[in-house]
């Protein structure tokens, strides 16, 4: 016995430390998403970063199709160049091109505290001005004797070429694109004013326009670039927000959780450490009150054993209906269904309930068709329902009032039961507070009357157990009707509609609903 109990506090000890261990994650995480949301003025360092990582992508994608233009104009210049010389020239600019991929591939590898060095922009912008000035080069090859102008016209080409291409590679970081693409089109431009023909000057101002153009959508580029990154920054922080109620939420049920589980345990405590006493109680009490074991010749303790017994069985039913609404709420609550007159359990409350109606003078008064078919239900549990709404209707009307029950089908074949009074009725702002656990209107709280709040929880939780519905409708001075509709599934036979004013009402109601 001694061995089991203490397997069993190791046990308990192993989920309390789990327990502080997601704790202690769950507010780690909160931290750390809270902190991600907070740095909103580091922004601009988030971007540059950002941007550089669209350099390095950019030339990495690209690895393999920057050099086919090399090698393109490499051929075709053969028409006019020593093709030893172009040979030299295309080995210097494919050299100078894998070394930017390899800085670039390096650069990648690096964790993000490294990359935030200003000595990446540094060796970009080194590596573009190299790999521009490769290209600055072939504009100053030597061309044979044979060379026309066509040679020229085809360099003026190829500096548009290797100018817009720099500008897509380096658009991100705008001192990589003025060192990629002004070597290229000042050597351009320097080379072709050497000539005396007005064309050359021509190729020259065009070669200077097209840097300017360049230039610009090169800035578009990156305002474009800048607004995507603005973009995946907010996604970022809707996702980290998300992130953090997420981590609330789980901490929020966990704590749910531990309370639903302590309560469920005072609730066994309760129930046991209360009931017995209280039985005790109740009966003391009532042997005392009804003088069984002699008489009581001091009338006052005959008052005091009957105000002990009243207040033990109000205690006693409060008990009783908070262990039903939490069993109920658990899940535990299990219905013991079976083919049952729902017209006799009618019936027998109003009988039950007459009693009390007629000690305030109340019209207690019940109607159903002669011939009803019986439903599928926990007997217990629909006697319940119907005892606490005669038992509210009867508490709450007026001495000289009147309580209808009524009883029938509805147009899908379904079956209610309908409880209507003559009492002050609720106020229509109240009713969401009435149908609460512990809810109570202002009408009950200034007449006094003994209660719980619990008796209309606990008829919505047995109803929607058995697939129904529960509807209150009041109006203030007019009087309250609750309906409880039963599914079509619960008869278990067709019956007539019942031709009765409630069932008319209800009916013109949903239609213009």
């Amino acid at each position: 016995m001694f061995h089991g109990a203490t397997m069993h506090s190791d046990a308990k000890t192993a989920i309390n430390r789990k327990r502080a261990i997601r704790r202690r994650e769950l507010a780690r995480t909160i931290t750390d998403v809270r902190g991600r949301i907070g740095q909103t003025g580091s922004l601009h360092n988030d971007y540059e970063l950002e941007r550089q990582h669209l350099f390095a992508d950019n030339r990495i994608s690209s690895a393999y199709a920057v050099p086919m233009l090399a090698m393109i104009v490499a051929a075709i210049s053969n028409l006019w160049i020593d093709p030893y010389i172009v040979a030299t020239w295309l080995v210097f600019t494919l050299s100078l091109h894998f070394l930017t991929v390899g800085t670039c591939r390096t650069y990648e590898r690096q964790s993000t505290s490294k990359r935030s060095l200003k000595h990446w922009l540094r060796r970009f912008v080194i590596g573009d001005f190299l790999y521009a000035c490769s290209w600055a080069v072939f504009f100053l090859l030597p061309p044979k004797e044979t060379a026309g102008d066509g040679f020229q016209v085809f360099q003026f080409a190829t500096m548009l070429i290797v100018v817009a291409m720099n500008t897509m590679l380096s658009a991100t970081l705008p001192r990589a694109l003025l060192a990629g693409t002004l070597p290229v089109s000042l050597t351009m431009t320097a080379a072709l004013l050497q000539q005396k023909e007005p064309i050359h000057y021509t190729l020259a101002a065009m070669a200077v326009g097209a840097q300017g153009f360049f230039f610009i959508l090169g800035s578009q580029l990156l305002k474009t670039a800048n607004t995507m990154l603005e973009y995946r920054a907010e996604k970022d922080h809707l996702i980290a927000e998300l992130e953090t109620a997420n981590a609330l939420s789980d901490e929020s049920r966990r704590r749910a959780e531990e309370a639903n589980l302590a309560k469920s345990r005072f609730l066994a405590t309760m129930s046991h450490e209360l009931r017995t006493p209280l039985n005790a109680i109740l009966g003391f009490s009532e042997v005392m009150k009804d003088e069984i074991l002699g008489p009581m010749h001091n009338a006052n303790y005959r008052s005091y054993a009957s105000d002990i017994h009243a207040s033990g069985d109000h205690l006693l039913n409060l008990i009783n209906e908070i262990l039903d609404l939490s069993r109920i709420e658990a899940g535990r609550h299990q219905l013991q269904e079976e083919a049952l007159s729902l017209t006799a359990v009618l019936d027998e409350c109003c009988s039950m309930m007459r009693i009390r109606a007629n000690a305030k003078s109340i019209n207690l008064t019940a109607s159903h068709p002669d011939i009803m078919p019986k439903v599928w239900g926990d007997e217990r549990a629909l006697r319940q329902v119907i005892l606490n709404l005669l038992s509210n209707a009867v508490k709450f009307t007026p001495s000289g009032g009147t309580v209808e029950a009524h009883m029938g089908g509805t147009e899908d074949g379904g079956l209610f039961v309908s409880i209507k009074d003559n009492g002050p009725g609720i106020p229509e702002e109240e009713i969401p507070v009435v149908l609460q656990a512990f809810g109570q209107g202002s009408i009950a709280i200034q007449s006094a009357e003994p209660g719980t709040g619990l008796g209309l929880s606990i008829v919505q939780a047995l109803v929607g157990m058995h697939g129904g519905k529960f509807e209150l409708k009041s109006r203030l001075r007019e009087g309250t009707e609750a309906m409880v509709t039963l599914p079509a599934s619960r008869v278990l036979e067709a019956m007539p509609v019942y031709d009765h004013p409630v069932v008319r009402r209800h009916a013109s109601a949903r239609k213009i609903a």
